[in-house]
């Protein structure tokens, strides 16, 4: 099997795009990872586009964004893992670079969830995980099923609201430094823990908000990749696993058992370990599950995620910075492009390419940590200099 690298990354502006289609919106994204990449359009064998899909009108949006791209002609398709799905549009371009089938490839990922209304989104999101189970009969949506697992670990670990809040603002510091995030400002703890309930402990700062974004990444094999630049960021490894669609035959709600078989999967094949990560994204759909991330990846022990955002250890200078970009609760968090963002967000920080936000890089290695659902799908992809 080929070694696979990024080449090339692009990243559109994330917020409410009512200035752009969906084609317009991918392009965004798309140019500035062909441009960076020096690749021509013909030699991309493969592009996977990510999405979830159900937000805007588009039925088939793989050949409505390879078209108005120019990149009619590639083989094609789109791939869904719910939040996740962006990495998921990685992990398949990967594939077909790794088995030959092609030496360049494409991941994009791109979402516009504002053509609906908030109520409408609301009730969308609810149905990823049981329909008939939980939002059918019990009326959850998504903020619920994370709510259960905020309160599941603030009774056995003696997390707190301001924990939480403490991840909002570290989220919020990072974004205001980040020119394409959707939130570019600052919050304090008062106002972050004063905000309006949303699903008790969660309020409005605990929560991620509806974005439309695009981005990608274009992949090429180990020759290809040494021709093409100097800086060839590696895919070292990738995990990947699943768990119940109802939550009620999980064993506990701590964590996610599907990241953490993700990540041991990820480290194995990376021949790596937590302490090796530089620098990591961690999927912050609530600020709970950033808390959780930091458990389930191995970076804490179980029940000290709280003392890592405590003791400031998860900023720039601390054990390990995680979220510099603002991560999904600041820089947004357009469904199918969050995992491809998180991409272009570690190959910056490996590059040395992050200005303000830039990490400490010893080792040379990134970790991006990508959720569908609520822990209903899992990627993690190291990523290395070497």
């Amino acid at each position: 099997m080929s070694r696979v690298a990024i080449v090339g990354i692009g990243h559109s502006r994330f917020g409410r795009r009512t200035d752009v289609n969906l084609g317009e919106l991918a392009f965004e994204s798309i140019k500035q990872a062909i441009d960076d990449a020096g690749v021509d359009k013909k030699d991309i064998g493969n592009v996977v586009v990510g999405s979830a899909g159900i937000w805007y009108e588009e039925s088939l949006p793989a050949v409505v964004v390879d078209e108005y791209a120019g990149l009619s002609g590639a083989g094609t398709m789109r791939v869904e893992a719910a939040c996740a799905s962006g990495s998921a549009a990685v992990k398949a371009a990967y594939n077909s670079i790794a088995s030959g089938e092609t030496d360049v490839a494409m991941a994009v990922g791109v979402e516009k969830m504002t053509e609906v209304d908030t109520s409408t989104s609301v009730e969308l999101i609810g149905r990823a995980g049981s329909y008939t189970w939980e939002f059918e009969n019990y009326g959850m949506t998504f903020p619920a099923y994370y709510a259960m697992y905020a309160v599941s670990h603030m009774n056995r670990f003696g997390t707190t609201e301001e924990d939480l809040s403490r991840v909002s603002v570290k989220a919020h510091h990072y974004g205001a430094l980040n020119p394409l995030a959707q939130f570019q400002k600052e919050i304090s703890l008062e106002k972050a823990l004063g905000s309006q309930v949303v699903s008790w402990p969660l309020k409005l700062y605990d929560a991620c908000p509806l974005s439309d974004g695009s981005a990608s990444v274009v992949l090429a094999s180990e020759e290809t990749a040494k021709k093409l630049t100097d800086t060839p960021i590696w895919i070292k490894g990738v995990g990947y696993s699943s768990d119940t669609a109802n939550l009620s035959r999980r064993d506990d709600y701590v964590g996610l058992r599907a990241a953490v078989t993700a990540a041991k999967k990820a480290y194995a094949m990376a021949g790596v370990g937590p302490g090796d990560i530089d620098v990591a994204t961690a999927h912050d759909c609530f600020t709970i599950a950033e808390l959780m991330a930091y458990e389930d990846l191995g970076f804490c022990k179980k029940g000290e995620a709280a003392k890592m955002i405590r003791d400031g250890q998860t900023e720039i200078g601390g054990k390990i910075p995680v979220n510099l970009d603002g991560g999904l609760k600041a820089k947004g968090h357009p469904i199918g492009a969050t995992g491809v963002s998180m991409a272009v967000e570690i190959t910056k920080q490996l590059r040395g390419e992050a200005g303000r936000r830039q990490a400490p890089i010893k080792n040379g290695v990134g970790l991006v940590h990508n959720i569908g659902g609520t822990g209903h799908y899992a990627y993690v992809t190291v990523l290395s200099r070497d």
